[in-house]
């Protein structure tokens, strides 16, 4: 069965419609909810029966394959400061440099270093327990502090190179990655500020979200006793990851340029270390020796920790693998390339047309490097035949980013992330993780569209 533009874009409308009326009305569990209408919509875009299971099973392994590791390094990373007490260091540094009303300001420029290097989820899971940290010392909402330092993250991962997305487009356009990188900071910095801190300080306070338990609390005892760490040591256990991933970043990069050799055997070390899960493992690791071994804990203690935070986040990793499952079904199904296409016919101009295919592949299938992909495919033959000088056409690359994080909703795994390490419910997250992300994306455009008047 071969539908048509229409029926497809038909069958995703009703899919969404029917996913989240399960979880919202009929309160289904969100993971379960997924399967069944990921399997739903498959069927109804005429996948055979036969070819079902591998489908679903591709698109949840190929999230959970990105995700799993990652959550669940992270995850223990962060159990370990919280029970160490080095996120109470942490917290209580960045308090007395910034004083404690502007807590939320120094959480979001610390995000918005890490969140160069770092991808959106790791960077979030790192940044966790001291926000929660921050939050308890300082009470009120934990949303005036997560929020403004989750639209850090959010706005480097997809305006800036070298995160996956604007690196791919950039590629495809033909289009320097350094040039895309200093277009893509003009349009940053001032939509992480409008957008990414100050619209979260207003949005956080329409939420009562209380502190979450899922990293661990004070109240649950510590399994790492003893004298708290120094915030050196803190700050080394934090940057190890950044400069590990870091490391392949550039080396890739160098590599790209031809400036290092491809098959150097320290520049293929680097790469392996410096991938994200294996960054996290080895910080991990070493987060076990300093904040255990080395203060005389006992390795069962050690051990509690790594079992209660792979535990913590079992959850977390199912709703996002089946997150990823629901929008790769959009994906594969050809729902997400329909809806491109007639877009992309309509004639509008074309920084908008970037944004908008963009945007519409975002919504449809849930992945934003996808969907800067699948738009920098469609137009590269447009954009290469429109004369535009190397500004320009990196503003169309990071009006392509900027689509790419538009409302953040059920077909996206970052939104189950973020709203399992918060532990707000579908209907919440969806007034506020999907608002959110719908105000900086509209922003970063909007700042996009005035630098491309001007240039």
């Amino acid at each position: 069965m071969t539908l048509t533009t229409g029926g497809l874009l038909g069958v995703a409308l009703a899919a969404i419609a029917v996913l989240l009326f399960l979880i919202i009305v009929f309160k289904v569990n969100a993971t379960v909810a997924l399967i069944l209408v990921s399997a739903l919509t498959a069927i109804a875009t005429g996948v055979p029966v036969s070819e079902l299971f591998d489908m679903l099973l591709t698109g949840f392994s190929g999230t959970v394959g990105k995700l799993a590791l990652i959550i669940g390094f992270g995850a223990i990373i962060g159990r370990m400061l919280e029970q160490s007490g080095g996120a109470e260091v942490l917290a209580q540094t960045l308090l007395r440099w910034f004083g404690e009303k502007r807590a939320p300001l120094a959480l979001s420029v610390a995000s918005l270093l890490f969140g160069f290097p770092i991808f959106f989820d790791a960077g979030l899971i790192v940044m966790f327990p001291i926000i929660f940290s921050v939050a308890r010392r300082l009470g009120g909402p934990v949303l005036l502090y997560a929020l403004p330092a989750a639209g850090a993250f959010q706005v480097m991962h997809g305006l800036m190179p070298p995160h996956p997305g604007p690196v791919a487009a950039a590629t495809t356009m033909n289009i320097n990655i350094g040039t895309v990188l200093l277009v893509g900071l003009i349009v940053a910095i001032p939509t992480w500020y409008l957008a990414g801190y100050r619209f979260a300080l207003w949005l956080s306070k329409r939420f009562d979200v209380p502190i979450p338990n899922v990293l661990g609390s004070k109240e649950s005892g510590r399994e790492l006793p003893g004298k708290e760490p120094g915030f050196a040591t803190v700050l080394f256990i934090l940057m190890l990851p950044i400069l590990l991933i870091t490391g392949n970043t550039v080396t890739s990069t160098l590599q790209s340029a031809g400036i290092i050799p491809e098959h150097a055997a320290w520049a293929s070390a680097l790469k392996f270390f410096g991938e994200t899960a294996v960054a996290l493992f080895v910080t991990a690791l070493v987060a076990s020796i300093i904040l255990g071994y080395v203060r005389k804990v006992p390795w069962k203690n050690i051990d509690k920790i790594n079992d209660a935070g792979f535990k913590s986040v079992a959850a977390i990793v199912m709703v996002a693998g089946a997150g990823g499952m629901f929008g790769s079904v959009l994906r594969e199904t050809g729902i997400g390339t329909a809806l491109a296409n007639t877009l992309a016919d309509l004639g509008i101009p074309l920084l908008l047309a970037a944004y908008l295919i963009s945007l519409a592949l975002r919504v449809a299938q849930g992945s934003a490097t996808v969907a800067i992909q699948t738009t920098a495919a469609l137009l590269a033959a447009t954009v290469a035949g429109a004369g535009l000088n190397d500004i320009q056409t990196a503003l169309v690359v990071v009006a392509m980013g900027a689509g790419s994080f538009f409302a953040s909703h059920v077909n996206d795994s970052g939104f189950w992330l973020v709203g399992g390490f918060l532990q707000v419910d579908t209907k919440t997250n969806l007034k506020m993780w999907t608002t959110f992300t719908s105000v900086i994306s509209l922003v970063s455009f909007g700042f996009c569209t005035l630098v491309y008047l001007i240039v």
